[in-house]
């Protein structure tokens, strides 16, 4: 046998191994509107950059008949490749192999692909397509799980870390997922669960489907674990593509800038956005694509907490975070999950050196029985940490309305926002003008002969006096009043501004944030 006979020799392997279960089983997962794993690959890289690490890695489990069972790369194609010209690590479970189950080689690949994405400061990927821990293996598939969990805390805002969920992922393996910076699903193939529909009838008696219990939808619009969804795998896969190009490769670094769109930013448009009476529903995504460049605004979790609006977008070709009230739920109040929400949001932008823009119209948290029983004022207090704690630029406007605890929740001065800009119709006051005349000239109303005239004058008067952006101005909690027209062209100046911002905290091990 000459050197030709042994190159032939690893390239009929590796055929082998790139068949993964065989043809049989890729029909199988075909016919259930599933790519394959390196189908998946191919989509989401550039062309021909993909480069495959540890193809040859398989079990070595003799128990309950495995050692007859042939496993190529073990269930799992690790590598790394490029996305739109940017280097990436990513993981690609095989169901065709064992159902992508998870045995003690499946996690040790996982493991080293992840090192090597730390170490190079390069995003990773995780698409998941799993039956779960692999049972013949026992404990070791369970150390597996630990050695991946692990990797994904300690690298946690180091680099950017996103899971796709492309079919079952369900027990243990979902806290892998839950760790990373963002999770995207993909309508009626993928699940997550800790315990599936038949374990919970069996226990509790309640019955349920796969997807009803944790499907795209359920993720997306109640749980609120996951970030994205959508119709397909390759639309899913494009979501992955587009996320990324708002995110630098590691905290070392800043986001991509793109070009400045051409044109005025100027925009006179925006006036009709914003309703001047404080009580009146708008949307303040209209807010929002009057100011970024056109086209780049990203939401992140649109379908969950909607009186809240986060997402990524572009001013002026830099990448920014937008954290919106928005009016047209529950009337921009803040409650328990968007309080969770917002929170999470700020952190991921501030751990990746994406500044944070607020766009503010809160009437205040949201009262009721279940809020405050539900903890409304730990998951309240996460947003004042998390602002609080973030050290990148942070610029807020204040669109209409700011009152009491969650004006100040919401990136005012006094918890470290570099600038605050008022539109001039905004009321920054404790609490709505209405509410604050009735407490404040309660004895003048009642001894009035014409109550409701008497506080209707009241409400007027506290309006002139308190609720205007110029009190606020006076004492430099609000950095200039500006003319809405103007709002793209003051952000455009104040991040060119903050573009050389540097600023410190306490040494410390960590903080202690309100979980």
């Amino acid at each position: 046998m000459d050197m030709f006979d042994k190159i032939n020799e690893m390239y009929d392997r590796k055929r082998e191994i790139e068949l993964g279960g065989g043809d049989a089983r890729i029909e199988k997962q075909h016919e259930k509107g599933k790519l394959t794993a390196r189908e998946r690959i191919e989509l989401l890289l550039d062309e021909g950059t993909f480069v495959e690490i540890n193809p040859f890695i398989t079990h070595r489990t003799t128990d309950f008949g495995m050692d007859k069972q042939v496993g190529p790369g073990d269930g799992v194609v690790t590598g790394f490749g490029k996305v739109n010209g940017r280097n990436v690590y990513l993981f690609a479970q095989d169901f065709t192999v064992f159902g992508g189950a998870l045995g003690e080689m499946h996690a040790k690949k996982i493991a080293a692909v992840m090192d090597l994405a730390a170490k190079n400061g390069t995003p990773f990927i995780g698409i998941n397509d799993s039956g779960g821990a692999r049972i013949q293996e026992g404990v070791l598939s369970l150390d597996g799980y630990g050695h991946i969990f692990y990797r994904n805390a300690i690298y946690s805002g180091v680099i950017p870390q996103i899971s796709v969920i492309m079919g079952p992922c369900a027990g243990g393996a979902v806290y892998s997922p839950a760790i990373t910076d963002f999770i995207l699903m993909v309508d009626k193939t993928s699940q997550m669960f800790i315990t599936g529909p038949k374990v919970i009838e069996t226990v509790t008696g309640e019955k349920i489907s796969s997807e009803d219990l944790g499907g795209s939808k359920v993720h997306n619009s109640i749980s609120g674990n996951a970030h994205f969804r959508a119709p397909s795998e390759e639309e899913s896969i494009e979501q992955i593509r587009k996320l990324l190009s708002y995110l630098p490769q590691s905290n070392k670094e800043k986001a991509p800038k793109y070009p400045k769109p051409e044109g005025d930013d100027y925009r006179p448009d925006i006036i009709d956005c914003v309703p001047i009476e404080p009580t009146k529903s708008y949307d303040v995504r209209k807010v929002v694509e009057q100011v970024v460049d056109e086209g780049s605004f990203m939401e992140v979790q649109p379908e969950f907490a909607k009186n809240i609006v986060v997402g990524f977008a572009r001013i002026a070709g830099e990448s920014v975070g937008l954290v919106c009230n928005q009016p047209k739920a529950l009337a921009g109040g803040l409650d328990i999950d968007s309080s969770d929400k917002a929170s999470r949001f700020i952190r991921t932008c501030d751990a990746f050196n994406i500044p944070i823009i607020t766009f503010e119209d809160v009437s205040g948290f949201f009262p009721g029985v279940k809020q405050e029983h539900g903890g409304i004022i730990r998951h309240g207090a996460k947003i004042l940490y998390a602002y609080s704690e973030a050290t990148v630029p942070k610029i807020t406007v204040i669109l209409r309305k700011a009152y009491g605890g969650a004006y100040v929740a919401l990136n005012s001065k006094s918890i470290g926002a570099d600038l605050v800009f008022s539109w001039p119709n905004a009321e920054i006051a404790v609490m709505g003008a209405a509410g604050a005349a009735n407490i404040i000239f309660a004895g003048d109303i009642a001894k009035s002969e014409d109550p409701e005239a008497t506080r209707a004058a009241k409400i007027e008067e506290y309006k002139e006096k308190f609720a205007n952006p110029y009190v606020a101005a006076s004492r430099g909690m609000v950095d200039d009043v500006i003319d809405p027209r103007e709002t793209r062209i003051k952000l455009i100046q104040g991040l060119d501004m903050l573009s050389g911002k540097e600023e410190s905290r306490p040494a410390k091990k960590h903080g202690n944030i309100p979980l």
